[in-house]
């Protein structure tokens, strides 16, 4: 779920306008917003005003638009619930994880749930699996067993499944190549158990290196392919998840945050009573590496916190973190917008947004790479041509932008274009989309939408 170094491709746009035609216009620019204090905690757990600037700038109207443009930032990722930078600044400075806790989730208490409540985890997007391309598993580390299969295979048997009829054909060789067993199942969907551990299940039809999973894998036909779910205990699913979503080198308090939030996250994720699977194993949800991406030490840290989560009154919350926030969080309905930029989510009690500096007025996320950055320099000759590649900002040749409307932590909640073809109101979150997907790709990524046209302090 969050969003730790790493970019997706752009598409390269060529600017198709005269740079200098961009000084007839007016331009509305804002100067950097500050953010705003509610209330950040200090090592001891109390509330701490910061003085800051207001948060309402006034509107500069310049008698010309400058030639170039730059938009400058702070943070990566969405700015809502706990920033993991911002965790480990904190940790850094001597917080508990509790403390930590309590300042990204206001109002939430700690509570005990079951280690082994059940998961589901999505592991195999569809594939349309044949006899010819079958999907392969292995069986690791101990024998294992297969739903309406009398049995155990040995370690290292591989197992070939692809559609047949209305169900499956199954065939099982041993690591010689020797065969095991053949047969058809009466239903296109079937469980296999990795066994005692160390038993784990390789789905190497997966394709990438992380592939291995304890628990079950259950196959399913969909009508877009066959998909694998990987079904287990919710602590063993987390300890490939907290080395996968926070180095385990960070200090012990940020990581024991980074355990309970996505302990929280996932559990409020289940719904064992619909649909196949809960969660996807990348940022769609959490990111989850199964048991290759484990480490000894996170492994301690989910051991040392089994099954605490995160309640608000006596509901799970949807423990929302992203990587670094900038110096500031935000409210979740000011970030989770329609694509106009309306507010259309309610507002969770335990996503408010605050301040997140020290006493001193230092960021706590101020280790993050991209705790403060800036785009290139662009005439509105190629803004309007990045923001022309999707019909949600194209207005022709682009005059001005306005981010005025702001949330409490000095992000745009929506930005208004105004071209030659009249104007346009996205979400700060489209507005970003489109710049990154629309500008050259060598150029800077913007990184989150805590942005402005002037740097922000």
């Amino acid at each position: 779920m969050s969003e730790l170094p790493g970019q997706s491709g752009r598409r390269k746009r060529l600017a198709a306008l005269g740079a200098g035609f961009a000084l007839l216009f007016a331009l509305t620019l804002l100067p950097a917003a500050a953010v705003q204090a509610l209330g950040p905690v200090t090592k001891a757990g109390t509330a701490m005003p910061l003085p800051v600037p207001s948060l309402k700038p006034s509107v500069h109207r310049l008698p010309f638009a400058p030639p170039t443009v730059t938009f400058y930032g702070r943070g990566y990722g969405h700015g809502v619930g706990m920033s993991q930078y911002g965790a480990r600044g904190r940790a850094l400075a001597g917080q508990t994880a509790a403390t930590i806790l309590a300042h990204y989730y206001q109002g939430t208490t700690l509570a005990t749930i079951s280690a082994s409540s059940p998961v589901r985890i999505l592991v195999l997007a569809p594939f349309k699996a044949t006899g010819a391309k079958p999907i392969i598993l292995h069986g690791r580390g101990a024998p294992f067993t297969i739903d309406g299969i009398s049995g155990t295979f040995p370690i290292g048997a591989k197992v070939s499944v692809w559609p047949s009829g209305a169900g499956f054909a199954i065939q099982v060789n041993s690591s010689s190549g020797s065969l095991l067993h053949e047969s058809t199942s009466a239903a296109a969907d079937i469980r296999l158990h990795s066994g005692a551990d160390p038993g784990r299940l390789e789905v190497d039809t997966k394709p990438v290196a992380d592939d291995t999973y304890r628990g079950v894998i259950r196959l399913l036909a969909t009508s877009s392919g066959v998909i694998a779910v990987n079904e287990v205990g919710l602590d063993l699913y987390l300890r490939g998840v907290v080395p996968s979503e926070m180095p385990s080198s960070w200090p012990a308090e940020a990581l024991k945050a980074q355990a309970i939030a996505a302990r929280s996250y996932a559990e409020e994720h289940v719904h064992p009573t619909t649909g196949a699977y809960d969660l996807f194993d990348d940022s769609r949800s959490q990111v989850y590496l199964g048991s290759l991406g484990e480490t000894t030490t996170t492994n301690s840290i989910v051991t040392a916190t089994a099954g605490q989560v995160l309640k608000s009154g006596s509901t799970i919350i949807n423990a929302l973190y992203h990587s670094a926030d900038g110096g500031a969080t935000e409210d979740n309905e000011n970030v989770f917008t329609s694509d106009t930029g309306a507010l259309v989510a309610g507002p969770a009690s335990y996503l408010r947004g605050s301040s997140d500096r020290d006493p001193d007025g230092a960021s706590y996320d101020s280790s993050s790479p991209h705790a403060t950055w800036q785009t290139a320099a662009y005439t509105w000759a190629q803004l309007s041509a990045i923001f022309a590649t999707d019909p949600r900002t194209d207005t022709g040749t682009l005059l001005s932008l306005d981010l005025s409307d702001k949330g409490v932590s000095g992000r745009p909640i929506k930005v208004v274009l105004l071209g030659s073809l009249g104007s346009k109101t996205v979400s700060a979150a489209v507005f970003r989309s489109v710049f990154n997907s629309g500008s050259p790709a060598a150029d800077p990524y913007m990184w989150s939408t805590l942005i402005d046209t002037a740097p922000i302090p």
